[in-house]
């Protein structure tokens, strides 16, 4: 009797529709080819949503989330509502109420994509940021003192928790080892002027190798972080790093990996609900026009595959992309790509079945 996975879709705003539909056409295929089922259900949620009703996340369907294993997003954003409505609303109360503590980030150049860094080959770039997903800044502690006037004070804190810190630093290391690559986990902070928060991460990473003595460990500053990612992004195998640091380095490795239209991620709970999404947003400018790369999205779904013990399925789609980018598709951009949303995904279904 074949396995069924349950999956909740978030097609979401703009262009989302567009390439989770290419990424659950790929699910498809290789769920089929490697004998297990899919059991998709859809959420309509997002800006055209907000927009009729007022609701952004409904306590009822976030309890109806909770059920799912795993979660595929397209992207949230639309042009009609203020920023930072739904990014609150919706993606940062997704990732908070399902605890959803990690956000794995991979940066793999695959042959044959172009990357702005000179001289660097898909060897030199190959590493996984793990951003811790539910503190820091992004906690929203904080507030205003006399707002709108001269004497205007806006303040804005990071929460760092020991049990926040340590699990996300305990996963990294635990990542490190099932990947087993370098076997290495670098560190990533600012102890030098955050001296409490980053205090808290130093101890605690420190505490926590002490198990791990097969992984070699060490430490950079955020701006040495960016710097070396740019000269030699091969010094890395697993960056770990916190909410804010996180969401900056990784945008940087999106770009040195090819750009958005490459990139996924995953916001994980390792034992509740984890999301999966193509790193780039909703770009509503293309929506309908069948021009976007929905690559981004169908490695979403490799990773969603791999969580939930469906490696062989997840290393089929990467294979199937590292053949397309290496053989037909060279430029990455949206209308560059030589071929429309549709036959990408086409293409990438092709290569799963042959």
């Amino acid at each position: 009797m074949s396995k069924t996975h349950k999956i909740a879709v978030l097609p979401g705003d703009g262009t989302g529709p567009e390439v989770v539909a290419e990424g659950i056409k790929v699910l498809k295929a290789v769920a089929a080819k490697r004998g297990f089922k899919l059991d998709l259900t859809n959420f309509d949620l997002g800006g055209e949503r907000y927009l009729k009703t007022g609701e952004i996340l409904p306590d009822s369907a976030l309890n109806d989330l909770r059920k799912f294993k795993t979660i595929f997003l397209g992207a949230i954003g639309h042009p009609d509502v203020k920023p930072g409505i739904l990014e609150k609303g919706l993606l940062l109360r997704l990732r908070f109420e399902l605890d959803q503590y990690i956000n794995l980030r991979p940066v793999k150049l695959y042959s044959g994509v172009d990357t702005p860094l000179k001289d660097k080959k898909p060897e030199d770039i190959d590493f996984v940021v793990v951003r811790e997903n539910t503190e820091g800044l992004y906690a929203g502690a904080g507030g205003f003192l006399k707002k709108g006037t001269p004497d205007e004070v806006a303040v804005q804190e990071s929460i760092n928790t020991r049990k926040g810190v340590e699990r996300c630093i305990r996963y990294a290391f635990e990542y490190t080892k099932k990947r087993n690559k370098r076997k290495k986990l670098t560190l990533c902070g600012k102890t030098n002027v955050l001296t409490y928060a980053f205090d808290l991460w130093e101890r605690a990473f420190n505490e926590v190798k002490k198990e791990y003595p097969d992984i070699t460990t060490d430490y950079a500053h955020v701006d040495a972080t960016t710097m070396w990612m740019v000269k030699n992004p091969e010094w890395f195998d697993v960056i770990v790093t916190d909410n804010m640091f996180g969401d900056i380095i990784t945008d940087l490795g999106a770009m040195i990996q090819g750009g958005m239209g490459i990139a996924a991620g995953g916001n994980i709970n390792p034992q509740g609900t984890s999301m999966f999404e193509p790193i780039g947003g909703s770009a509503p400018k293309y929506t309908g026009k069948n021009v976007i790369n929905p690559l981004a999205a169908i490695c979403a779904g490799g990773m969603l595959l791999e969580h939930i013990g469906e490696e062989d399925a997840a290393l089929d789609i990467e294979k199937a992309v590292m053949k397309a980018v290496g053989k037909d598709i060279k430029n990455l951009g949206a209308g560059k790509m030589g071929m429309s949303t549709t036959e990408v995904g086409d293409l990438i279904v092709k290569y799963i079945g042959g």
